[in-house]
């Protein structure tokens, strides 16, 4: 088996397979260094990147608390308003389980993991919340809208407030983070998950940001079937109740209303799509990608949170996602354009990963948290690149 071979742990779960960790390797190992940061102070601890991921491990098997880390993921399990496909409330935990057997090696970035990973727990109030959220939606789904009706009014209701306490939930934590110097993500969930985040960045930074949103979908209707904070809507939220976020790009979008279109040709210069049609036929034509991403990137502003709907990609990426779509980007496509944006010499301020949805039917089948636990691997190694905390390798 060579060094970098999948292995079962003892619940059969694939993990790392590295070489044993032998003092040298442990005692050479840089892992955590003994230094203050921005305020953040880290321990020094024995670690080794190249073994196997240890039983009790976080995130990607790393051995870091939430003090320890500077990179904080905020789990977030709802999915109240998802109108297809359901299983994205089980994102973080198909991540987090998929995450121990990624390689800590990166070809892009060197040493991600150096500064800390840390993913909190799952919060289980958003879990409950989100159990009742779903059965009260689905009766506004299956009617096709509430209507008139007083039952269906008050069920819409509900799903309201309760989407309002999750936005409010991920705000306060997201803003104890940032007070605490942490690089923070957010991992879903739908895609209505990242308001808060983007609310709290708003407050604590203080200035305008851009949104670089990777998506099948424009996610610009207004209050998708009376939901107020659909899936489908957090865009249009973003713009309407966001004012610090002063520039949308959206990138590879391919399903799409006609009013979505026109909302986003409304805002101007405020919103920049680059449709997945006219990729595919620049493509077509001949031009290289690598000139689109870096025009992607040249229309962005100089901060930018990174929101990525996992059906960005190609739904063969992630099969079990809630509203797959045909075409998208590859994965090293996404890549090349979070690359690009480091190299422009933006920050990246934050991110989120939704919409990753296990297969509920078949629980050895990891696919789409595997492809999902990457990604997220990819985004926290830009995101500290972007910040001077990392090099990108040549």
């Amino acid at each position: 088996m060579s060094p970098n071979a999948t292995s079962r742990d003892a619940a059969g779960r694939p993990r790392r397979c590295g070489r044993a960790p032998s003092v040298a390797n442990v005692t050479a190992e840089l892992g955590l260094c003994l230094a203050a940061t921005r305020g953040v102070v880290v321990r020094a601890m024995a670690f080794d990147p190249n073994a196997p991921a240890q039983p009790g491990s976080g995130i990607f098997g790393l051995p870091h608390s939430a003090e320890e880390a500077l990179v904080v993921l905020v789990p977030v399990p709802w999915e109240a308003t998802t109108s297809y496909g359901g299983g994205a409330a089980e994102g973080p935990r198909a991540i987090l389980d998929a995450s121990r057997q990624v390689d800590l090696f990166d070809l892009d970035v060197d040493r991600p993991y150096q500064h800390g990973i840390h993913m909190l727990p799952i919060p289980d109030d958003v879990a409950a919340w989100n159990e009742a959220g779903k059965a009260a939606a689905a009766k506004v789904i299956e009617a096709g809208g509430a209507g008139e009706d007083p039952a269906l009014l008050e069920a819409l209701a509900e799903v309201n407030a309760l989407s309002e306490k999750v936005n409010e939930r991920v705000e306060r934590e997201v803003l104890r983070l940032l007070a605490a110097k942490k690089i923070v993500g957010v991992v879903g969930g739908d895609h209505s998950v990242p308001y808060g985040a983007l609310r709290a960045t708003a407050k604590h930074l203080e200035r305008s940001f851009g949104v670089l949103h990777f998506d099948a979908h424009s996610d610009t209707r207004q209050a998708y079937e009376g939901f107020a904070h659909s899936h489908a809507s957090i865009m249009h939220n973003v713009l309407e109740g966001i004012p610090e976020v002063e520039r949308l790009v959206q990138v590879g979008i391919r399903d799409v209303c006609e009013a979505e279109v026109d909302y986003c040709a409304s805002q101007g210069e405020r919103a920049v799509v680059f449709y997945d049609r006219a990729i595919s036929r620049r493509k077509m034509e001949g031009e290289p990608f690598a000139k689109i991403a870096r025009e992607i990137a040249a229309a962005l502003p100089s901060q930018v949170w990174v929101s990525f709907d996992i059906d960005g990609l190609d739904p063969r990426y992630c099969p079990h996602t809630g509203t797959p779509v045909p075409g998208g980007l590859e994965l090293v496509e996404a890549v090349a354009v979070l690359r690009e944006v480091v190299r422009a010499g933006k920050t990246i301020v934050g991110f989120d990963l939704n919409e990753v949805a296990p297969d509920l039917a078949d629980e050895d089948d990891e696919w789409d948290g595997n492809v999902g636990a990457r990604l997220l691997y990819k985004l926290v190694g830009f995101t500290l690149a972007s910040r001077g905390r990392a090099k990108l390798a040549d």
